[in-house]
């Protein structure tokens, strides 16, 4: 029997069935992936070996900005730009996802980005569609597509991926998000598009309060009306704001590595997670990119066991956060506790935090 107390060893978290909830589709290539499909392409680089992609497209500790950090999607982009990589992309992404025991993951990018060679949004959204059915068939995986406005783009260009949002709505797309760099871009222009995804009931999560303050996430939570935050490190500056988005379980989606690399926060020991979790904010844990972060959802909880001594009851906390938080209807995410839940008992962990998945899944 595992204690509470006990610190969790990394077997465990490999073992441990968890969630993705912010993960970046143009982020999260295979290296071999990269490597094979540049062959065809003018990106810039030739790569002999994995290693080299890894030195051109994942960033250091050290980078300079989110701004540097968002640079290595120029190159990635211009390998999914057609349906077959596009397929190819997000059935790797998948299966990689299910090898470390992820149960749910929401896959998110814009479809706008992808069609500098004719690709229309539909077929985008299809191709993505198709690699994510076939990881799920192969190998049990649960997967929902967000589809991301961008906010440096025109307002009408997010108004037309909140339509596309809504028309693939109950066949593999389960939200609308807005990405991008904050600075000078505030969400509150692209309010029309989020009318519309709200109207038709479509989930909605928002980057925010990564490379600017709260005031980014006051725009997300009360002009868009965010169900979830993307990153969200500034919102301990309003604890005002904070107590808000907890008394309404809107959950953080924390990014430990990238959050580091794009200087959301300038160490580990700053990062406000701890405190989140002390105030009994939702707190979940999730990779952003996996190749441009050079991270999984493993490395991610390590993270917080090593820098923030969290226990087995702690970790197991944040895995029930991220499924209470998922976008799924109410059956599906009941039956995905029970699963998670019957898992950690084979696992030989009891988590005190959950009385009854049916009782609870609400709170």
């Amino acid at each position: 029997m595992i204690s509470d107390q006990q610190r969790p060893s990394l077997d465990f978290l490999r073992a441990l069935p968890k969630t993705d909830l912010h993960v970046h589709l143009d982020g999260s290539l295979r290296p071999s992936t990269v490597r094979e499909l540049s062959v065809h392409r003018d990106v810039g680089h030739e790569f002999a070996s994995d290693e080299d992609v890894i030195a051109v497209c994942q960033v250091p500790e050290d980078c300079a900005s989110l701004a540097d950090y968002l640079r290595v999607f120029d190159l990635t982009l211009k390998l999914m730009q057609d349906a077959p990589s596009l397929e190819r992309i997000a059935y790797e992404l998948a299966a990689d996802a299910h090898a470390e025991n992820v149960r749910y993951m929401e896959v998110r990018y814009s479809p706008l980005l992808h069609t500098e060679e004719g690709m229309d949004l539909d077929s985008v959204v299809t191709a993505v569609q198709a690699g994510l059915d076939r990881a799920r068939r192969q190998f049990g995986i649960r997967t929902g597509q967000i589809i991301c406005g961008i906010r440096h783009l025109s307002a009408a260009s997010s108004l037309e991926l909140a339509n596309l949002a809504v028309a693939w709505k109950g066949r593999g797309v389960v939200g609308f998000d807005l990405a991008g760099a904050e600075k000078d871009y505030p969400a509150k222009d692209h309010i029309e598009a989020f009318q519309m995804v709200l109207n038709s009931s479509v989930n909605i999560t928002v980057h925010a309060g990564e490379a600017f303050g709260a005031a980014s996430i006051h725009q997300a939570v009360h002009y868009c009306r965010a169900h979830r935050i993307g990153h969200g490190t500034h919102l301990l500056e309003d604890t005002n704001l904070m107590q808000w988005v907890n008394d309404r379980r809107i959950a953080v989606e924390v990014c430990l590595a990238s959050n580091l690399q794009t200087k959301a926060v300038p160490d580990y020991a700053s990062h406000p997670m701890r405190r989140y979790m002390s105030e009994g904010l939702r707190v979940t844990l999730n990779t952003d990119n996996r190749l441009v972060s050079g991270t999984t959802v493993t490395n991610e909880y390590r993270l917080a066991v090593e820098h923030y001594g969290l226990n087995t009851d702690e970790v197991l906390g944040l895995v029930m956060n991220g499924c209470k938080a998922a976008f799924l209807p109410l059956p599906e995410k009941i039956q995905l506790i029970d699963q998670v839940l019957g898992e950690f008992a084979a696992l030989g962990a009891a988590f005190s935090g959950e009385i009854s998945a049916r009782r609870r899944v609400h709170i």
